[in-house]
């Protein structure tokens, strides 16, 4: 080794022009390698220098210049560990060998030690029910699944299952979560259920094709009102319904878990009760679920159980099973470059990633971002990782408001959103990730105030620079997103310049929540707005609404007046 350096030293000391040469490049390299790793992205709130009387319309507020500094940082940040490069979902490819392997953070002792200390800390909202066997050819728990090879805790695996009504929840590879109705597998051995989960060292997330599985105390009521399954509602039963509904059975000793079992085990997403006839299929444009009848003229009691409704034979009551629709689940880059830049512009917090989620299982086709979010690619949004240039993805998420990046793109959809309700998602996003909430701290120290006053005023320049500076603007509210969230979709799809095709939309309406909704479980006790917020907040609602007003469009919905 010695004469090896030696010989190098002799070589370079002969050829210093390529010493020199190539120890540039190194440093060169290096320095591309920390700046594009480190590369988080930032909205830039420009100073778009305007008067008092250069708003948007007579007798509009003047809102002065914002500027953030770089502690208020509206991008989604990198998650804690630096860029992930690579899938962000399970690896067929690897055997369950290697995984054990690179997964081993001690004896077998220990790790169940570990183990029982986790479930005793979740004793007070969900009760652990013990190891089982999974595998991918029959899932153990048949509900919605996600995946975080970042951040997986038990607490995130509960609240998500417990949010969308399931019994159990199940933890698995130590960054999968499953959640289900009912245990379909046989027990393994709590030695097997090893792995800390990737959010929370401390805790067990399941092993290798083994599942830690938790009942859970807040899902309860929720099940026990509608079953295994979401109740959709009572809905007339189609003319064609042999064509609507393909698959049926008549069942003497009708109940609403053995028509909900039959439709998931044919693995239909609907599950129809016609009194004594059990019907299957998929929301389709012959029967689409949006012309709900009065639930009264379903209420036939069940031969099976006195205390269920199981509908007429004219009248359907209607389940969603846990099925999966995979209909709208296929998605990919365009096949050619987008000839034109679309936005999808909204102020943080206002339901970006969420529209994101609707959009790519609408149109098939990924959306992009002006930034780089790690935590996002991670969760499949594939075109996170494109330049926002590519011309690849469908749409390019914003948060931009400066005249010269808006007119960076050719037309934008612009979402917006109750002033009161974005502050405070952002706000959690900001101290909690995607999905998770600020600490108590957090709202009740300096950092609430000081967000509030930087925030709340680039919720509504944000909103006037888009309707100034954008080209062909289609206006969506979030709220009404989110009550009609057909035609809305629509609208947008259709200045996305995509031939909306109806069942597809519908598939959508039953696989709208996606990995990003925010969980309701835990919301603050109290009002974090001081009447001196609410009295700045009313102001910059009374702007928008004019501007929106003056483009001839309908103005903000009632409800962001506080009442």
């Amino acid at each position: 080794m010695a004469k090896l350096l030696v010989k190098l030293q002799r070589y370079f000391r002969r050829k210093p022009v390529r010493f020199f040469t190539l120890l540039a490049l190194y440093l060169a390299a290096g320095s591309l390698v920390f700046l594009h790793s480190g590369f988080t992205g930032e909205p830039t709130v420009t100073g778009t220098q305007r008067g008092p009387g250069a708003g948007e319309g007579p007798g509009l507020p003047y809102l002065g210049v914002m500027q953030l500094s770089r502690g208020f940082k509206a991008a989604a940040t990198m998650p804690d560990g630096g860029r992930r490069h690579g899938p962000w979902f399970k690896s067929t490819s690897k055997e369950p060998a290697e995984r054990a392997k690179s997964t081993d953070y001690g004896s077998n002792r220990s790790r169940t030690l570990r183990a029982r200390s986790g479930h005793e800390k979740e004793e007070d909202r969900a009760r652990y029910i013990g190891c089982y066997v999974d595998n991918t050819r029959r899932r153990t728990l048949r509900g919605v699944s996600f995946f975080d090879y970042k951040k997986m805790t038990v607490f995130r695996c509960q609240d998500n299952c417990a949010e969308r009504g399931y019994l159990y929840a199940g933890l698995e590879f130590g960054a999968e979560c499953y959640c289900g109705h009912k245990i379909q597998a046989s027990n393994a051995s709590e030695s097997e259920c090893n792995m800390a989960c990737k959010g929370e060292r401390s805790n067990i997330c399941g092993g290798v094709n083994r599942l830690s599985i938790y009942r859970l105390e807040l899902a309860q009521e929720s099940a026990r009102r509608y079953g295994s399954a979401i109740f959709r509602g009572c809905f007339r039963q189609p003319d064609n319904v042999s064509i609507a509904l393909p698959i049926s059975q008549i069942m003497l000793n009708m109940s609403v878990d053995k028509c909900v079992d039959f439709c998931t085990e044919k693995e239909y997403p609907l599950s129809a009760l016609a009194g004594t006839a059990c019907r299957c299929g998929f929301p389709t444009t012959l029967f689409t679920l949006h012309e709900r009848e009065d639930e009264q003229l379903c209420a036939q009691k069940c031969a099976g159980e006195e205390f269920e409704s199981c509908g007429t034979a004219e009248y359907l009551l209607v389940y969603q099973t846990q099925v999966q629709d995979n209909r709208c689940m296929d998605r990919r880059f365009l096949p050619t470059r987008a000839k034109q830049l679309v936005a999808l512009a909204s102020f943080p917090g206002a339901g970006n990633t969420w529209a994101r989620h609707l959009i790519e299982l609408a149109t098939g086709f990924y959306t992009g971002s002006y930034y780089f979010d790690g935590s996002l690619y991670n969760k499949g949004f594939k075109g996170e990782r494109d330049h926002w240039r590519s011309g690849r993805t469908i749409c390019i998420k914003t948060h931009e408001s400066g005249q010269k990046e808006i007119e960076s793109f050719d037309s934008a959809i612009l979402l917006i959103r109750n002033p009161y309700k974005a502050l405070m998602a952002e706000f959690n996003r900001k101290y909690g990730g995607h999905i998770g909430f600020a600490a108590h701290a957090h709202w009740k120290g300096k950092e609430w105030p000081e967000f509030v006053a930087n925030y709340a005023p680039w919720w509504a320049t944000h909103t006037l620079d888009w309707l100034r500076y954008g080209k062909k603007v289609l206006v969506v509210h979030f709220e009404d997103l989110k009550r009609d969230l057909f035609v809305q979709l629509q609208r947008m799809v259709g200045l996305l310049g995509i031939a909306a095709c109806e069942d597809r939309l519908l598939c959508v309406e039953g696989q709208k929540d996606g990995n990003f909704k925010r969980s309701g479980l835990r919301k603050l006790e109290y009002d974090p707005y001081t009447p001196e917020m609410r009295k700045m907040i009313s102001g910059y609602i009374k702007t928008v609404d004019t501007a929106l007003k003056l483009r001839n469009l309908s103005g903000v919905p009632d409800d962001y007046y506080p009442r």
